[in-house]
């Protein structure tokens, strides 16, 4: 057996990620949808951050950001994704009150995290055009790979901020959240395959 054949669940690379199935028939429709994707991706993520709920100990809610985050990089890809969550931290920063729990400017500890969810877009959505979003082990691992660079960003941020050891950091910032992030994952696996195998693979390639 050939070494090719012996990787069978390896994604094919396809070049298609899920909003390329939305018609665009000129180059003009086509960037109309690609700015109406990255508003909507932010907005989308702003509005899921508003589902928090505090965690006792720690300055980090849990929210539905990350998920929201994480699901636009993969259904964008990474230049739309990243956009929309670029616009989503700088409009944040400016004084749009839609970080978790209503907080913006750039003074919250937790900032940190909301960098590390346009890192997580961009490589989610990477993996997804690959093919990383087709399957359901493929697409846990994908959701499983973003959280970590949120975390990679958010958690020597928080450290930063508060004044804190690296381990204690991640006690409060990351150990509480790895179950609601393993949820996610399942949730993830469960809708978003499904959502290619009813839509199909249509169309022509369009890397976006």
């Amino acid at each position: 057996m050939s070494t090719t054949s012996a990787l069978p669940l390896r994604p094919r690379p396809t070049g298609r990620v899920l909003a390329d199935l939305l018609p665009a028939g000129s180059v003009t429709r086509a960037r109309s949808r690609d700015a109406a994707l990255v508003l909507g991706g932010a907005a989308l993520t702003g509005i899921a951050a508003q589902l928090a709920v505090p965690v006792p100990g720690s300055p980090v809610p849990v929210t539905g950001q990350t998920f929201a985050a994480l699901t636009v990089g993969i259904a964008l890809g990474a230049r739309r994704g990243a956009l929309a969550l670029s616009l989503y931290a700088v409009a944040g920063v400016c004084g749009m009150p839609w970080f978790a729990e209503g907080l913006s400017g750039a003074a919250t500890p937790t900032l940190g995290y909301v960098v590390g969810l346009v890192l997580a877009a961009a490589v989610v959505g990477g993996l997804a055009r690959r093919g990383g979003d087709r399957s359901p082990l493929a697409t846990a691992g994908v959701m499983a790979l973003g959280s970590v660079c949120v975390y990679a960003v958010g958690v020597p941020y928080l450290a930063l901020s508060l004044h804190l050891p690296l381990d204690r950091a991640l006690a409060v910032g990351a150990a509480p959240y790895l179950v609601g992030d393993a949820l996610k994952a399942a949730l993830a696996m469960g809708v978003i395959p499904a959502v290619w195998r009813r839509v199909g693979d249509a169309g022509t390639d369009d890397r976006r």
